[in-house]
């Protein structure tokens, strides 16, 4: 297994802040905008925006975070919820914020679990690298970067110093 660095430190906070920006932009503004990661490294990278759009508009955000283990269709379901959101999201905006987006059914079931919350008035899609290859019609508003992979020969890690020490996107390459 080989893997091969395609983002830095440097290169993430760039596609942060830019997304922070289009954020800002898309939604004129920030007033009823929250910020919700998908556990794990959606958390961190959610608290990065909402930090990046703060900047830019002067004030701090709500930041959640959001346990989809007990709506997965797949193997990986849990049954204890780790959600963690001391703010409302009816008729809110929310950014809900990942590292990968693959098949979509991680955000399938974030929706499912939004749903569950409360009723936004939206929900928009905000992930560091789309990998592609969907098994759902689901398709993010805001992109850090773009990365197509093989589907069943390489996978991408995204490392967070928050949790591993370094900011970094790797495409590994698997043996076949």
């Amino acid at each position: 297994m080989s893997r091969v660095k395609v983002l830095n430190a440097d290169d993430i906070k760039r596609s942060l802040m830019r997304m922070a920006h289009e954020i800002v932009e898309k939604n004129h503004g920030i007033d009823q905008v929250v910020f919700i990661g998908i556990m794990t490294r959606g958390t961190f990278l959610a608290r990065r925006l909402a930090d990046f759009v703060g900047l830019i508009e002067g004030r701090k955000l709500p930041v959640g975070e959001l346990d989809v283990g007990p709506y997965r269709d797949d193997e990986k379901r849990t049954s204890k919820d780790r959600t963690k959101l001391d703010f409302s999201i009816d008729d809110k905006t929310v950014v809900l914020v990942d590292d990968v987006l693959f098949t979509g059914r991680t955000v399938r079931a974030a929706l499912d679990a939004l749903s569950d919350r409360g009723r936004p008035r939206c929900v928009q899609l905000a992930v560091l690298v789309d990998r592609g290859h969907r098994e759902l019609p689901i398709r993010p508003d805001f992109v850090g970067k773009n990365l197509p992979t093989s589907k069943n020969r390489e996978r991408i890690n995204v490392a967070l110093k928050e949790i591993d020490g370094e900011d970094a996107v790797y495409i590994v390459h698997l043996e076949e």
